[in-house]
């Protein structure tokens, strides 16, 4: 049993040291700047406001905004998720990031998130088009807005509105984290890109000629410290665009010579961005951050137990 316990400490240390080295290394190589033309297209300065909350942080500095990206016809999904983790707090602000709907502005669709932005006063819009293939540009949307309107935040997470959010132990874990240069969730180190055309997630040679993929963070969720969003968003100007906006952050975080951190429990380094679907069970969601893939109904269902019954884990 000593011996057990001897081995189990020595593989902790080992790992603790590879933790500690991995986040040490840094990028030297020297970038170059994109054309204009191609850096048009992630630029925040293309694009125009259709619906935007600029003084939500005049008056107050969020200790954690939430930045969910959201297509326009997804009224459901955030209702639920301003009923659930991001109902208003005192240390935390929650607002959605969406684009055009299909039929543009004469769109049915567009004047009822009209209506849902006056009446909650927390949807960003900007007039490009919505779809799966420009969230890079949504994401690089969103890091320019906290950058510009809410830039004495502490923190930010860029969530998907599908995700549920263990609000409380996230921000006692922030607590204790860094404010600066840091950003933080399910880290993936052996990402490679998808050459067949068939896949959701093809990535041709022409856009990204790399065999690997940087360490980058899952698009679930990850949090990062504010500071980033300006610089993410000024690295920006140095990388191609891809359609896959969670490596493209990854590329954007090269740049800037920052890794992300594994968020991850000891002693046993358990991942607490739980990117899976797990079935519900209050003592198991209490020790996480974030878990994966519910529908809306399902999140307003697990949220009212979880909240009234996590101190009895």
């Amino acid at each position: 049993m000593r011996m057990f316990v001897k081995f189990l400490c020595a593989s902790v240390l080992l790992l603790l040291t590879a933790f500690f080295l991995l986040g040490t290394v840094r990028y030297t190589a020297e970038p170059s700047p994109l054309l204009v033309k191609e850096y048009r297209r992630t630029s925040s300065f293309t694009y125009r406001y259709l619906l935007n909350q600029p003084e939500v942080c005049r008056d107050r500095s969020p200790f954690l905004v939430f930045l969910v990206p959201v297509a326009p016809h997804q009224e459901e999904a955030r209702q639920a998720v301003r009923r659930t983790w991001g109902s208003p707090r005192r240390d935390t602000l929650t607002l959605f990031f969406s684009g055009l709907p299909e039929g543009g502005l004469l769109s049915p669709l567009q004047s009822a998130l009209e209506k849902e932005g006056q009446q909650y006063a927390d949807i960003i819009q900007m007039n490009f088009r919505d779809s799966y293939q420009n969230l890079t540009i949504k994401t690089m949307v969103m890091m320019k807005w906290v950058a510009a309107h809410c830039p004495n935040a502490s923190y930010a997470m860029k969530v998907d509105s599908d995700i549920f959010v263990n609000v409380f132990h996230l921000i006692r874990r922030l607590r204790s984290s860094p404010r600066a240069a840091f950003i933080t969730g399910s880290v993936i180190w052996d990402g490679s890109p998808r050459r067949d055309p068939s896949s959701k997630w093809y990535l041709s040679e022409k856009l990204y000629h790399e065999d690997s993929f940087p360490p980058y963070l899952s698009g679930a969720g990850y949090v990062f410290s504010t500071d980033l969003a300006g610089r993410i968003s000024w690295a920006s100007r140095f990388v191609q665009v891809i359609p896959l906006e969670d490596v493209y952050v990854g590329l954007c975080l090269r740049v800037l010579g920052v890794r992300p951190v594994y968020s991850h429990s000891l002693p046993l380094f358990k991942n607490l961005f739980e990117i899976r679907k797990l079935d519900y069970d209050r003592c198991t969601f209490v020790k996480l951050i974030i878990v994966n893939s519910f529908k809306p109904s399902e999140l307003l269902h697990v949220w009212e137990d979880f909240s009234k019954g996590q101190a009895d884990c």
